[in-house]
């Protein structure tokens, strides 16, 4: 590492060492599924020892083989755990201390025990059945294998009904950041989202500044154009209201790009995208406050007119991959809560995904110091 970005890991642990999350309460929705992380068997060798298939690649070609002929696959599952955008993302700043009120898919009219923790430590309030998702972790990423039905039960009706317009805007003006997550498999969030602007905004007190507000897509390919434009569009009207951060992985980006019309970008050839124009191409179509895109290695920000760009502390041997960009999103924003500067919330992001990826956990406020100090120093494992 050079003596430049340790100088800045050190700038960043001095800031730290005066300020505390505890005060800051954050409000966050809407998903909620059951993940279970999955391993597929490319050989078994007894009844509790087998080699993995290890790349997506290499299970993609299997499948590709069984064409016309037909096979099968073992999954083995791991470990079964509180999934989707939303909680994940909850979990991690529950950890850091922040107050949390989650309003979401945990469970109707009995909360799942996966989200007790949740409901245990924060103040939760639950609108339908969570989803089901087999996570299928590979060394090169994961596949997502979700199990949807419940989430059209997540509707402004059900919101409506359940909490009210006048709770929601008490719990709105009672916190520092507002996250609406997992837009791609709520069917009904952008109709929740027109809702929320109509009936909910004309009421939120900004007399002492704007909050802030975070929105993941998570994963866009599945849906129209049309859909995505729109999306964006409300996604906009949000910003004059909050300080707006929509955060994108390098697929969702060049997915985003696509239908925006900046053309150079595909999926299948991330190694040659320049990430700084891909990022500056992006934030000028969209008027929001800041754009982050994170992939697995780096991460980037636009604000106002301003880039910023750091590396993370990448590991070839993650135990756990699934809920690493929910984490980054998390040691981001509360980097912003926090009032760090842009490149300060990036580092903290990469270190809180840093984190997570090594230790299969979310970091609290004193872990995530301690892994900056060992980062800084070149002494993580």
């Amino acid at each position: 590492m050079i003596m430049e970005f340790k100088n800045k890991i050190n700038e960043l642990l001095i800031d730290l060492e005066g300020k505390s999350p505890n005060s800051d309460k954050v409000l966050i929705g809407l998903d909620g599924f059951v993940d279970k992380i999955v391993h597929v068997v490319g050989k078994r060798k007894s009844a509790t020892e087998f080699d993995r298939i290890k790349t997506i690649k290499e299970f993609g070609e299997r499948i590709v083989k069984a064409a016309g002929l037909s096979t099968n696959f073992e999954m083995v599952v791991l470990q079964e755990k509180l999934g989707g955008n939303g909680p994940i993302l909850s979990n991690a700043f529950l950890t850091y201390g922040l107050g949390l009120t989650y309003i979401g898919a945990l469970g109707y009219p009995q909360i799942e025990n996966v989200f007790q923790h949740m409901n245990e430590n924060g103040e939760v309030y639950s609108i339908a059945r969570p989803g089901t998702t087999d996570a299928l972790e590979f060394e090169d990423g994961k596949l997502m294998i979700g199990k949807l039905d419940s989430m059209n039960d997540v509707n402004w009706e059900n919101i409506k009904k359940i909490i009210g317009i006048p709770k929601l805007t008490e719990l709105i003006n009672d916190s520092s950041l507002f996250g609406l997550e997992n837009w791609t498999m709520l069917p009904h969030m952008s109709s929740i989202w027109r809702g929320i602007i109509e009936e909910v905004l004309p009421h939120i007190d900004n007399s002492k500044g704007k909050r802030f507000m975070f929105f993941d897509l998570a994963d866009p390919e599945k849906r129209t154009n049309e859909d995505i434009i729109e999306a964006l569009q409300l996604i906009e009207k949000f910003n004059m209201h909050f300080n707006v951060i929509l955060g994108l992985n390098l697929k969702e980006a060049v997915e985003i790009a696509e239908v925006l019309g900046i053309q150079g970008y595909k999926c299948d050839n991330t190694d040659k995208i320049n990430l700084k124009t891909l990022t500056e191409q992006i934030s000028k179509k969209i008027n929001i406050y800041c754009l982050v895109i994170h992939p697995t290695i780096e991460a980037t920000a636009v604000v106002g007119d301003n880039y910023y760009h750091v590396d993370g502390p990448y590991t070839a041997s993650p135990i756990l991959t699934t809920g690493a960009g929910d984490n980054f999103n998390a040691g981001f924003c509360l980097g912003q809560i926090l009032n760090l500067s842009p490149e300060q919330s990036l580092i903290l992001g990469v270190a809180t995904s840093g984190y997570y990826v090594r230790n299969a956990k979310s970091p609290s406020f004193d872990d995530v110091k301690e892994f900056l100090n060992n980062w800084r120093d070149d002494n993580l494992q």
